[in-house]
């Protein structure tokens, strides 16, 4: 498990597939990879999905997440888990359930994904109760985006403000940190907020014209899990992990006819 001796850097990662590369797994994966983590995958779905939209989804059965789960943690333990796609409350509460069993000293980035960013919806609505009272108490970091914090916390998010309320109402509900991104709201600038339990940080960027953007909250929790797993602080793994994710933006090569994947493996062009 996470408290042996040893190399840091494992992430187990339960979240669903996509077929585009963009986002879900694939995006996490390479995320951890690229910021010298080993990723693991207990995968809760397979989507048909592309840089238009998400055209199917199959649920993996239940006992064949937790078994991925059961096995990875068994094996070769981990350093942080991140959670993603997670479609209804009877899988939310089972990997909670899992989690608190075999986990919980493990540092935990529950990425609330609910929404796809070409607008199809991901959860129920009793998923999204599930994730709020099952997985964001105990959670090291939580990572919605403006319209999910609204969801997850019933408090208006359409400014710095609304960002900073939402994420008070998370450490309320019991999360130890909470990142409201803002890169849904208006202006040439992108704020997210941070609140710990310790502090509040401001991270504040130009917005990047792109119309590249799938996948970019999948991106950003993987590298932060990453970075948490190989022993950095929240507030500095936020802030490389936001570095990450802007270059991958500036780099996104244009794929698709839709909502582009980014280009995950831009610091590898650094080298060449």
């Amino acid at each position: 498990m996470a408290e042996a001796e040893g190399p840091r850097g494992r992430v187990l990662i339960i979240a669903g597939s996509d077929s585009g590369g963009g986002a879900g797994i694939q995006a996490d994966i390479k995320a951890v990879t690229m910021l010298g983590g080993h990723a693991m995958t207990a995968i809760t779905a397979i989507t048909a999905q592309d840089t238009k939209g998400v055209h199917g989804v199959w649920p993996v059965p239940l006992d064949g997440v937790l078994r991925q789960i059961d096995v990875t943690l068994a094996d070769i333990g981990a350093d942080a888990v991140k959670t993603g796609m997670l479609g209804t409350a009877q899988l939310v509460e089972a990997v909670a359930e899992r989690l608190a069993e075999k986990a919980i000293i493990i540092p935990r980035v529950i990425d609330p994904v609910m929404v796809a960013t070409s607008g199809d919806r991901l959860v129920n609505e009793k998923a999204v109760g599930a994730i709020r009272s099952e997985l964001v108490p105990g959670a090291r970091l939580v990572t919605p985006n403006a319209p999910e914090a609204e969801v997850l916390t019933g408090k208006a998010v359409e400014s710095v403000d609304g960002q900073r309320r939402a994420a008070d109402r998370l450490l309320e509900l019991g999360a130890h940190g909470a990142l409201v991104k803002g890169g849904h709201l208006g202006g040439n600038k992108v704020v997210d907020v941070l609140q710990t339990t310790t502090g509040e940080w401001i991270f504040e960027s130009a917005r990047i014209q792109t119309t590249s953007t799938h996948g970019t909250g999948c991106t950003l929790a993987s590298a932060i899990a990453a970075l948490l797993a190989q022993g950095e602080s929240v507030p500095d793994a936020v802030e490389r992990g936001r570095e990450y994710l802007m270059g991958a933006l500036r780099a996104a090569k244009g794929f698709g006819h839709g909502h582009g994947p980014v280009h995950h493996g831009w610091l590898l062009d650094k080298d060449e």
